[in-house]
């Protein structure tokens, strides 16, 4: 899975680690990078190596494999600091994602940017492959969190029909999707709550003129609120709330660089916006990106980008 794995990654990879253990293979699942806490309670994620931890373990294991199942991530570059190590194993490469322009780097390949998630993609791979009676309990709850997450609670644009049509076919399979809500939204710690609060007064910028909003958190914040893996998550999305904002943009200060989420409403496109200003991409309404530069240029570079894009952020939203 592609590194800082969300509930997508997580949820494709453990839904695919499930069901092919039902068909009897040997399986391995390796993340980039750690997880974070409110994902812990997937079936399987105790089994997932961390590359970061156990480089030598998660890379044996990338050696050893026959067939590599990239998912959620269509560029080497997004697993890292496992990149090189996946780049160099002689395994058969397959992605199976639904981000815009994928590299041809695989030999193999699903990429559907009209899906709502990876997880999707994987139900439906499942069922194509004549499976559709393996999926139990476990698969579901895995492919459940994933489209959930990456559609917003299912309020967002790719929440097709067939979306509802598979989250109908797994709750009459028996799923229960309360507790996975509540396992995934309703299981952080006091502080980032706090963190949320202190964010929102003191570190949000409106900018009306471009109808765009920026949240910038330098890492004393992080240090601050003794933030771990995960608890940024969603934050980038709370001023689009804020009636007439197209463009919010969360900016987070780390490890020597700085973490870029991107959120849009309407055609602005954050994937070409991402691209272009910040190395990142994703899909026309969410997408991300990165910089090494210090939180102030970043800061500069994002507000020059806004009066560069003017034009299109003042275009009004449709109406319903």
């Amino acid at each position: 899975m592609h590194q800082k794995p969300d509930a997508d990654a997580m949820g494709s990879s453990l839904a695919l680690f499930h069901y092919f253990q039902l068909k009897h293979h040997q399986v391995a699942v390796v993340s980039p990078t750690s997880y974070p806490d409110f994902l812990k309670w997937m079936p399987g994620a105790k089994e997932v190596i961390v590359y970061e931890s156990h480089p030598e373990k998660a890379t044996q294991a990338l050696q050893n494999a026959e067939i590599i199942f990239c998912m959620d991530f269509n560029a080497f570059h997004r697993a890292r600091p496992a990149d090189e190590a996946l780049a160099q194993s002689a395994g058969i490469k397959v992605m199976i994602d639904h981000h815009l322009q994928p590299e041809p780097v695989f030999e193999y390949g699903l990429s559907d940017v009209q899906a709502s998630s990876t997880a999707e993609l994987v139900y439906e791979v499942i069922i194509g492959w004549g499976d559709k009676s393996l999926i139990n309990n476990e698969i579901a709850q895995c492919i459940y969190a994933g489209t959930m997450t990456d559609t917003g609670s299912f309020r967002f644009a790719a929440t097709s029909a067939r979306v509802h049509r598979m989250v109908a076919d797994l709750m009459d399979q028996g799923l229960r999707h309360e507790p996975i809500h509540q396992a995934i939204y309703d299981n952080f710690l006091e502080n980032r709550l706090r963190f949320l609060g202190y964010v929102l007064s003191n570190r949000m910028e409106i900018f009306y003129e471009y109808n765009a909003a920026l949240i910038a958190v330098p890492a004393s914040d992080v240090r601050k609120f003794n933030l771990s893996s995960g608890d940024t998550e969603g934050l980038v999305n709370y001023p689009l709330s804020i009636q007439g904002i197209k463009l919010s943009a969360l900016m987070v200060e780390n490890h020597q660089e700085i973490r870029i989420s991107l959120r849009s409403k309407g055609d602005f496109d954050v994937n070409e916006f991402a691209r272009k200003y910040f190395n990142g991409g994703g899909h026309l309404n969410a997408a991300g990106g990165r910089s090494t530069d210090s939180l102030e240029a970043t800061v500069a570079r994002f507000k020059k980008a806004l009066e560069e894009n003017k034009a299109l952020l003042e275009k009004p939203l449709k109406n319903p």
